[in-house]
């Protein structure tokens, strides 16, 4: 099939919440015509075929589809060539849509025309009042009569929902008149998307239709608590951090329920926990903060022993191209000998030389590799993410993507201190993004 891309034009809002009903109702801007005239077409395509949709939140970039449909999510396991084991979040427009997917105020199937909170668990409140619409999904319990199509919760009693604060994805849930599950839209174990050309390099000829709504602001995806354990925990870290939980009530003693590698064995609680993910085709070393010797960059010894430990370095290629992703203490090049760095060849998701479309937030130099001798034994490819860790957070992904599509072979990253906020989310994918730790 062919992929289309449409650009979606965010000139006005696409909308906004019902005033004076809090969350409780999203209404879609019809002012905006031609965003919506788009927006009504792939809600459309949404709700009448099986072929899921991609779309941009703020977190990373979704592949949607009908959360009610069986045979509409069972499109997005064919696209990614997903674990049919690994469960997907679904994405609500407002509370009434999120209160529908619950049974209503009694649970019965049916909503209540005088709608109250009692159908949301308690412990949940404090965190929709303070962080929704936003990045964080939270686990309910699948009500006896579910409305949610079972492969969107694998088998499990429960399900992950968050209400995007992206008002271009709001618009887009509510023209569908249906909750999207839509994990990130991305090849199953591959760097998540974070503009519309990263998704078509992975899923083009696999879906129709991707809206572009230019780069994604938060780079990695949502946090996903558990309200219905005891004491609550964090299964997947995100843009939020232990202390901003813990300050709601209700969370003062939450734990982390997550591990920064694949968790293999029982069936995973929410995505990202089971299976290797966010991984291009190069070997990744990933340089925890802590390491001894990690110092201002690397040296020759680490390109030799990494490269030689991969298959291409026994297959008469003798001179890898490197990548490097610096963040807060790594020279230029990792400290590396090179020639003079110049701005590398465009990668595929720069080339359309669109300014909105591109990640701007970086750029990537490179050089000769050169030993002590002044002798050429590879390429060096170096991208400075900066000391920002909501910036590195923006940018991790598509450094990552942009290395691959530039033919690294191995790829350095510095990681950064994880005590803190959105840092922990960013080593959790580097982890699972990682052949080779040195701790």
């Amino acid at each position: 099939m062919e992929t289309r891309i449409l650009r979606v034009p965010d000139d006005q809002s696409f909308g906004n919440f019902e005033k004076g009903s809090g969350l409780e109702r999203w209404n879609v801007n019809t002012d905006n015509v031609e965003a919506t005239r788009i927006l009504r077409e792939a809600g459309e395509y949404l709700s009448t075929k099986d072929t899921p949709v991609a779309f941009p939140t703020e977190t990373v970039y979704g592949l949607g589809a009908d959360a009610t449909r069986s045979a509409s999510v069972r499109g997005i396991y064919t696209a990614k060539n997903r674990p049919s084991d690994n469960p997907l979040i679904s994405h609500v427009c407002d509370l009434e849509m999120l209160r529908d997917l619950l049974g209503g105020k009694d649970g019965s199937g049916s909503a209540s025309a005088e709608k109250t909170d009692d159908v949301i668990p308690w412990r949940y409140k404090s965190l929709i009042e303070r962080f929704w619409p936003g990045p964080l999904t939270i686990l309910l319990p699948n009500p006896s009569q579910p409305k949610l199509a079972p492969e969107v919760t694998a088998g499990l009693s429960t399900f992950g929902v968050r209400m995007p604060s992206s008002t271009l994805a709001l618009s887009l849930i509510k023209l569908s008149g249906v909750p999207l599950a839509a994990p990130s839209a991305n090849a199953s174990t591959k760097p998540s998307p974070t503009t519309a050309q990263h998704v078509k390099h992975d899923l083009d000829g696999r879906i129709e239709l991707i809206l572009d709504g230019g780069a994604c602001q938060v780079g990695v995806e949502s946090t996903v608590v558990d309200g219905l354990s005891d004491p609550p925990a964090v299964l997947r870290p995100g843009g939020l951090s232990m202390d901003e939980l813990r300050s709601c009530p209700g969370w003062e003693n939450v734990v982390k329920g997550y591990k920064d590698h694949s968790e293999n064995g029982q069936a995973p609680r929410a995505p990202g926990m089971k299976y290797k993910h966010y991984s291009p085709k190069a070997t990744v070393v990933l340089y925890e903060a802590s390491y001894q010797s990690q110092g201002e960059g690397i040296s020759l010894d680490d390109i030799e022993s990494a490269y030689t430990a991969q298959s291409q370095g026994s297959n008469g290629k003798s001179q890898p191209i490197v990548g490097v992703v610096r963040t807060q203490r790594w020279k230029q090049a990792a400290g590396l000998k090179t020639s003079e760095l110049h701005p590398a060849r465009a990668g595929e998701s720069k080339q359309n030389g669109d300014k909105k479309q591109a990640d701007t937030s970086y750029s990537v130099l490179e050089g000769a590799l050169t030993n002590n001798d002044g002798e050429t034994v590879g390429l060096v490819l170096d991208i400075d993410l900066g000391k920002d860790t909501r910036g590195i957070a923006q940018g991790l992904f598509s450094a990552l993507r942009e290395l691959d599509l530039l033919g690294a072979d191995i790829i350095f990253v510095e990681g950064i201190e994880d005590k803190s906020d959105i840092a922990e989310a960013v080593m959790n994918r580097l982890r699972k993004a990682a052949s080779d730790i040195r701790a």
